[in-house]
């Protein structure tokens, strides 16, 4: 089993790296940044006795993104795609506060992007073009529900287009061997917060949270592996809320 996880090098996304390689998946790490962080995936996943392949790419470029499914090939056929990579903008504020080239970039990134993978996926694994079938799971947010007011109502409206993406495709494919679900995290202890310039926010935002805590990018991942799985196999275009019942 090949997986492609986007933004596969730190947070959410090398968790489920790790989780995945435990579970059995060979594993394409594709990242933006520290190639150093994704090889620290790679080994990882190496560690659990599975291949890891490390990818540099923007997702919402259209050639990076034929580029890293192409690159997944020297693993086998690509069975599964998580939709991690995804970025706030990094300046929290009002709506009216935002600059117009900080939302474009965003919606590039977590809707073209995720648009792009998805698309790919689907010409690679569905049975109307010779493939075999495979899954994908979507990171969305329940910054969907709440809006971010104050801080990324760009990022929150985002998020709901993958919702309405991960619903829409799940019925076109669902007879071409391929499931579409996506994992809506809540509060996440990751570094999205302090490179946002906001360090205080798990320990300030927790306490609204009816768990008392904010979630671990492996719990995260427990619900996306569970959605990869054949445990899942009657989910079609669901969005889990994984947030301590936020």
């Amino acid at each position: 089993m090949t997986l492609i996880v986007t933004g596969g090098s730190r947070g959410i996304g090398a968790a489920v790296c790790a989780l995945a390689a435990e579970r059995g998946h060979d594993v394409v790490i594709n990242y933006s940044g520290s190639g150093a962080s994704a090889e620290a995936v790679a080994e990882q996943v190496r560690r659990h006795g599975r291949r890891a392949l490390t990818v540099r790419g923007d997702v919402s470029s259209e050639r990076d993104v034929t580029a890293l499914f192409d690159a997944a090939g020297e693993l086998g056929p690509v069975t599964a795609l998580v939709n991690n990579a995804g970025i706030t903008g990094n300046t929290p504020g009002r709506l009216d506060e935002q600059d117009v080239e900080t939302v474009r970039r965003v919606l590039d990134v977590n809707v073209t992007g995720v648009f792009l993978c998805c698309r790919e996926a689907v010409r690679r694994m569905s049975t109307r073009y010779g493939g075999a079938g495979g899954v994908i799971v979507n990171v969305s947010s329940t910054a969907v529900r709440g809006g971010s007011p104050g801080t990324w109502v760009h990022y929150a409206a985002s998020k709901a287009a993958v919702d309405t993406l991960t619903f829409g495709l799940a019925q076109e494919v669902a007879r071409e061997g391929i499931r579409v679900n996506a994992v809506a995290p809540g509060l996440v202890e990751t570094g999205l917060h302090e490179a946002a310039g906001l360090p205080d926010r798990v320990e300030r935002l927790s306490p609204q949270i009816p768990a008392g805590r904010a979630g671990t990018p492996t719990e995260i991942a427990e619900a996306v592996l569970w959605l990869l799985s054949p445990a899942s196999s009657y989910a079609m275009g669901s969005v889990l809320n994984v947030s301590g019942g936020r």
